[in-house]
């Protein structure tokens, strides 16, 4: 039995759609959570694969491998990765009060990246979990929202707003990487993987041929009217190409010169 993690935002649907709607492959079973809970049971042997935040990779190189031709990726606005703030982010300082959501992992890091390498400021940071927190204190300068909460809170506040997708790719000029279906299994259980990764391939092309009937039946569920689920799905990339792989590893290159990562290796994918 391989137990595969979905996340429970709107933004992985399209690629585990077929699962769902046409019958999970035998011998696998899902199990739900945001980003930061599927990176925590990936890490523990609790699942045997997810879209987990691409920065886990590094930090389980010697354990993970990656399956191929998958990816939630963006190259321009994400929509569902937003920093709100009280001030234009140019006039953000050293000290500012940026509060970071416990559900995030590979967009702390982007934002860190973003302010401190980009920018040249030393904010503080501290965590807070965005699914219950209401207003933030009046200190806080900004806060990082992420999924589909993060395109609630902005209709909500008349807050600026800074898309991550949008900063990373006027700043580099390359697409951004946010997860990777990542494995902990061993080569022992290859052909289950083999088999996996197909049947995630297969449902990801399935979806695509049938969009606009998914948006239609899971827009009221994600706070999305069907049009705009549309639209943001057709924004994103679900694939992985040579461009990727580029954005990819200068993110992990500027990570580790945080030290936010212990080194910036290609992905190991599972040979098919």
């Amino acid at each position: 039995m391989l137990t595969l993690g979905h996340i429970s935002y709107s933004n992985c649907l399209p690629v585990h759609a077929g699962l769902f709607e046409c019958g999970l492959p035998p011998g696998v079973e899902v199990e739900y959570g945001v980003p930061g809970e599927l990176n925590a049971k990936l890490a523990s042997g609790e699942i045997d694969v997810a879209p987990a935040s691409c920065v886990e990779y590094p930090r389980h190189v010697n354990s993970y491998r990656v399956l191929p031709g998958l990816s939630i990726s963006s190259s321009g606005p994400v929509e569902t990765i937003q920093l709100l703030t009280k001030k234009p982010l140019e006039e953000l300082a050293d000290g500012s009060l940026v509060a970071l959501p416990t559900a995030s992992a590979t967009s702390v890091v982007l934002l860190k990246i973003i302010l401190e390498q980009r920018l040249g400021i030393r904010p503080r940071y501290f965590w807070f979990v965005q699914e219950t927190t209401g207003e933030l204190a009046e200190d806080v300068d900004a806060a990082l929202y992420i999924g589909d909460i993060a395109r609630e809170r902005l209709e909500q506040t008349d807050a600026r707003s800074y898309d991550l997708g949008t900063e990373w790719h006027d700043w580099t000029g390359l697409p951004f990487v946010f997860a990777l279906w990542q494995t902990n299994a061993g080569p022992e259980r290859d052909e289950e993987l083999r088999e996996l990764t197909s049947a995630i391939t297969a449902s990801r092309e399935w979806a695509f041929t049938h969009l606009s009937e998914l948006a239609s039946k899971h827009a009221p569920a994600f706070g999305w009217s069907p049009e705009g689920l549309l639209r943001y799905w057709r924004s994103l990339s679900y694939g992985w190409d040579a461009e990727l792989a580029a954005g990819l590893d200068q993110f992990y290159r500027r990570a580790v010169e945080l030290g936010e990562l212990p080194t910036a290796p290609s992905p190991v994918f599972l040979e098919l």
